[in-house]
């Protein structure tokens, strides 16, 4: 489970999280979207320990981070970002057993973790001898995600992951991330730009506006009952063009 209870970040003379409160509960995927610059990347980035809040608390499995645990956490949570954040100079084998060679796992354990994730997002075995830049964007994003699930972490951190990728590899991707996340049951906080994605990814969907959570909830709630004129704008913005023809 992921708690972040009372968030608040500031920069300067600039409010980018505004007493943020937001639960995932275990097993479930919560959909963070929101129009660019609205706090949702720093807001994942803060669940992450990558950024500290100025105030408020994340906890994750009702374990409060602090600075003293925060290494710990990190280890507990996977986290994917736009374009897959893969070491350019190491291949692709080397980006996933980077973590699992600083915590001592035996060749083994990594080989056999390795096959398992290969078989789980359908990535031969052969493109692990590649560097990313001899990966197709699907591809990368892919080892990406093998890479922030090689640990077995409870809980998945998700930034964008698909913002770069072509509409067809998009549109498969999006369908092996939802079969993946309910086959494993990880804890999923999403980040997207796209209504239709968080909605097919989500559980729930977070709705943000400079740095407020304005609505919470399933997608019917946002479609149907928009608490603000905001959500309502927001919705009809993401409508498809092909609805009009």
């Amino acid at each position: 489970m992921i708690a972040i209870q009372d968030v608040s970040k500031v920069y300067g003379q600039t409010t980018v999280l505004a007493e943020i409160s937001l639960t995932v509960p275990a097993g479930t995927t919560l959909s963070l979207i929101g129009p660019s610059g609205c706090g949702k990347s720093t807001l994942l980035r803060v669940v992450m320990g990558l950024i500290t809040a100025d105030a408020g608390q994340v906890a994750i499995d009702s374990e409060v981070m602090t600075p003293h645990n925060r290494l710990a956490l990190r280890q507990r949570m996977g986290y994917v970002i736009q374009s897959g954040g893969l070491f350019p100079h190491l291949t692709a084998h080397d980006n996933l057993t980077l973590v699992t060679r600083y915590l001592g796992w035996p060749a083994e354990q990594e080989c056999r973790r390795i096959g398992e994730l290969c078989s789980l997002t359908g990535i031969d075995q052969d493109l692990l001898a590649r560097r990313p830049g001899k990966l197709s964007g699907g591809q990368a994003q892919r080892i990406s995600l093998m890479r922030a699930l090689m640990l077995d972490p409870p809980v998945l951190l998700m930034d964008e992951p698909l913002g770069a990728i072509d509409p067809l590899v998009r549109y498969e991707l999006q369908n092996d991330l939802r079969s993946i996340f309910r086959k494993l049951g990880k804890t999923v906080l999403l980040v997207t730009h796209d209504l239709g994605e968080a909605a097919f990814l989500g559980d729930r969907i977070a709705l943000m506006q400079e740095g407020r959570v304005i609505q919470d909830g399933p997608v019917r709630e946002l479609l149907h009952n928009p608490a603000t004129a905001f959500v309502e704008q927001f919705v009809t913005a993401q409508r498809s063009p092909l609805q009009d023809i």
